[in-house]
C-alpha cells in the first residue's frame, strides 16, 4: 500500500480541493466526524474509525452504510479518534500519509496534531497536514529536493526542536548557507523557490517545512 489519506474533524470549509488526491490516495480512512464528511463528499471511505460522538444518531447510519469498514470505540479512552485512525493507517504500512481536517478548530487539537507528524516521521512514513491554504511537513537533518507548488507559493522554515543547524537553501529567493536558526527566529519565514525546483540541506534538530498561500487569494492556480 502506498498512500494514506486520513480525515479529522476540522471545518469543512478549510478542507483543500480533495479531488486532486483521488488518483494517487490508496485508502481513505475517517476519523469520528472525519467519515462523515467523506460520506457526504461523495469520497472513498475504506475505513470509519472513532467514538462518533460528535455525529447524531442519523449521521451514524449514513457513515455505517457508507463505509467498506465501520469500527467503534469507547468514548472515553487514551487515543484521540485521529491516533486511532493513524494506527489503523500504520497496519497498512503506507509510504506517505496524509492529514486533511485536522487544522482550523481548538489550538490545542492543531498543535497535537503537528506533533503526530514526528510519530509518522519516526516510523519511516512521510506525513504531510493540508488545508485550503497550508501544507506542513517535518524533516530530520539531510538533503531535500522541494519542488514549487503553485498552490502554495510561500516556503517557510520553523525549527521544530531548539536548534536546527548548517541549513543552506539553494534555488531560492532568499538563499541561505550553513545557517543556524532557533525557537522565535523569523529568518526563513516566507521564502519562495525562483524556479521549479530548489534543495535545502541541513546538520542538526528537525525542521517543521510549511508551504501556504495568503487567505486573501481568491483563485487558486491549477
Amino acid at each position: 500500500m502506498s498512500y494514506v489519506a486520513i480525515m479529522g474533524n476540522g471545518p469543512t470549509e478549510l478542507l483543500p480541493d480533495l479531488s486532486l488526491y483521488m488518483h494517487t490516495v490508496d485508502v481513505w480512512i475517517g476519523a469520528d466526524r472525519g467519515a462523515l464528511t467523506l460520506a457526504e463528499g461523495k469520497m472513498p471511505l475504506d475505513y470509519a474509525v472513532g467514538d462518533f460522538d460528535s455525529i447524531n444518531d442519523i449521521e451514524k447510519n449514513t457513515v455505517q452504510a457508507y463505509a467498506n469498514s465501520y469500527e467503534v470505540y469507547p468514548v472515553e479512552k487514551d487515543q484521540t479518534d485521529l491516533e486511532i485512525a493513524l494506527t489503523k493507517a500504520y497496519e497498512l504500512q503506507p509510504e506517505k500519509i496524509y492529514l486533511f481536517g485536522v487544522t482550523g478548530g481548538r489550538l490545542d487539537h492543531a498543535l497535537i496534531n503537528i506533533q503526530l507528524l514526528y510519530s509518522i516521521m519516526n516510523r519511516g512514513i512521510q506525513g504531510v497536514i493540508v488545508d485550503i491554504q497550508n501544507q506542513l511537513e517535518l524533516t530530520f537533518p539531510g538533503s531535500y529536493e522541494i519542488k514549487q507548488n503553485k498552490r502554495y507559493p510561500n516556503i517557510s522554515f520553523i525549527p521544530y526542536t531548539q536548534y536546527v543547524k548548517g541549513l543552506t537553501l539553494n534555488g531560492f529567493y532568499y538563499p541561505l548557507q550553513n545557517q543556524s536558526i532557533t525557537w522565535g527566529s523569523t529568518l526563513c519565514i516566507s521564502n519562495k523557490l525562483l524556479s521549479n525546483y530548489g534543495t535545502f540541506s541541513y546538520k542538526e534538530g528537525i525542521l517543521l517545512i510549511i508551504k501556504s498561500r495568503d487567505a486573501m487569494s481568491d483563485t487558486i492556480p491549477m
